[in-house]
């Protein structure tokens, strides 16, 4: 992947879903090209959010951008080819959800789509080595999933270090991740430390600005990176 790295983002949970193809249209005309779609389904995270339509919709209103979808559900591979026909380019499932892993991920690529796995946070890095391999994305949750607008877990950061750490060690070329709390104090050093891609919800959309403060993450993003002086 040929890829401007670090990425925000951006979490269209949090949107103003009155106004959510104005909110998507304002966060493309600034310079966003990758869009999170949190899918839940009040089983495997207390809180149901949307399905494929709404999916399909951000596609349309969008179509160049890069759709990463996100899936907090029990039982994901029942929804796969459903999210890869809305629009999907990405579409990341829960080690916590998937007894037969490897097929999932295989799964999502028959199906058309890059594959990542997502790790709550209380579970392991270590638990991804098998997959690693088989991966465009890592996932790591910093707020233990379900709602927007949670505190940011502080050892999500050494979670970051350590998975770059092995990334190197194995020479792999999957992405990293992560999801929940992330905003203005925090970004710099989660792109420091090696996040490659940086999901921002409320610190995105619940802001009287929203292109503004988008200019703001990513020269923060870029700055923790080494990538502006």
């Amino acid at each position: 992947m040929n890829l401007d790295l670090p990425i925000l983002a951006p979490s269209i949970l949090a949107a103003n879903f009155s106004k959510l193809g104005e909110e998507i249209t304002t966060c493309t005309n600034s310079g966003i090209h990758w869009i999170h779609c949190d899918i839940m389904d009040g089983h495997f995270v207390p809180n149901i959010s949307y399905g494929p339509s709404i999916v399909k919709s951000v596609r349309d209103t969008a179509p160049e951008a890069f759709l990463d979808v996100h899936l907090m559900i029990e039982k994901p591979d029942n929804f796969i080819e459903n999210f890869a026909d809305a629009g999907a380019d990405l579409i990341s499932v829960h080690h916590e959800t998937c007894p037969h892993l490897h097929r999932t991920i295989q799964n999502i690529k028959m199906n058309g789509c890059m594959a990542g796995v997502v790790i709550n946070p209380a579970t392991s890095v270590d638990l991804l080595r098998p997959i690693l391999q088989d991966i465009d994305l890592a996932l790591i949750m910093s707020v233990n999933p379900g709602f927007g607008g949670q505190a940011f877990i502080e050892s999500s950061i050494q979670k970051v270090e350590y998975l770059a750490q092995i990334r190197n060690e194995l020479n792999l070329s999957f992405l990293i991740e992560i999801d929940g709390g992330v905003g203005k104090s925090n970004i710099a050093k989660l792109s420091e430390a090696g996040t490659d891609v940086l999901v921002a919800g409320s610190s995105v959309f619940k802001t009287d600005d929203i292109s503004a403060r988008i200019a703001e993450l990513t020269k923060l993003a870029k700055l923790g990176a080494g990538k502006l002086a």
